[in-house]
């Protein structure tokens, strides 16, 4: 059932064509706000998601193509924004890249690419939507961490690096904006079935000559204790909460949804 708790409100989620930024949009829209989707993928494919979601939940919704790697792009997505619906209300940092290598093997450019998306862009959309929240005195910003923001793993240290800075990025815009309705928060997940996962699942299947649930199964039992999925819509509703009134002095936390994971 459509609530209206963000009626008349914009979300703005990056990465938001798939995964756990499709989750949280549909989150976001199922309160009433209006989305903004950005991300990669079929082009009449990204309009057929946009167009359904805001017939489902009776919600304007836009979709811009920045490439979140690139300022001047990220820019024309938030004016993009302010003309369309007249600010950000909630901005949720989504996108996100992952590549898997020993340091000493890690290529140069992937490791500028992932700190880029997964941390610098973070930089870009929060410090232009900024003004826009201060001057309405509302508005949250909510930061799609990882449980690598909390811990580290082997051969992921760009990633890790980016989460752990997103992490403390979060707490510095926490602390800037204590003192008004604007909060910001990270959301530390544990493995979610998305194709970025998917992707790890399938080259773990391959190399082991296994079956994909075997895979999944055994990704699981590394990491996390419950061994299930975290799933996009558990993290929606997490977002959902943010927004909230309860969550007003919920400021600067790094909420791990992880089945355990940062408990060991």
């Amino acid at each position: 059932m459509k609530s209206s708790m963000l009626s008349g409100k914009t979300a703005l989620v990056t990465g938001s064509t798939s995964g756990i930024g499709l989750g949280i949009a549909r989150s976001l829209a199922e309160q009433g706000a209006n989305i903004v989707f950005n991300g990669f993928g079929d082009a009449q494919q990204i309009e057929k998601l946009y167009t359904e979601v805001g017939e489902h939940f009776g919600v304007q919704t836009a979709y811009h193509n920045a490439d979140m790697s690139k300022p001047a792009e990220i820019a024309a997505m938030m004016a993009f924004a302010t003309e369309k619906f007249g600010g950000v209300d909630v901005l949720v940092n989504n996108a996100g890249i992952q590549h898997v290598a020993n340091i000493e093997d890690f290529p140069a450019e992937k490791w500028d690419a992932i700190i880029a998306i997964n941390l610098t862009s973070a930089f870009h959309t929060t410090r232009l939507a900024l003004p826009g929240m201060k001057q309405k005195n509302w508005g949250r910003i909510i930061n799609l961490a990882s449980v690598h923001g909390l811990v580290g793993s082997a051969q992921k240290s760009a990633y890790v690096a980016a989460k752990h800075g997103l992490v403390g990025f979060t707490k510095v815009t926490a602390l800037e904006t204590a003192q008004t309705g604007v909060t910001c928060n990270a959301i530390c997940p544990g493995w979610v079935l998305t194709p970025l996962v998917q992707k790890q699942v399938d080259d773990r299947a391959a190399r082991e000559g296994t079956s994909n649930d075997v895979a999944k199964k055994a990704l699981l039992a590394e990491k996390q204790p419950s061994g299930e999925f975290v799933t996009p819509e558990e993290l929606g509703a997490l977002a959902v909460f943010f927004c909230s009134p309860a969550g007003n002095q919920v400021r600067g936390v790094a909420w791990n949804m992880d089945g355990g994971w940062a408990a060991q």
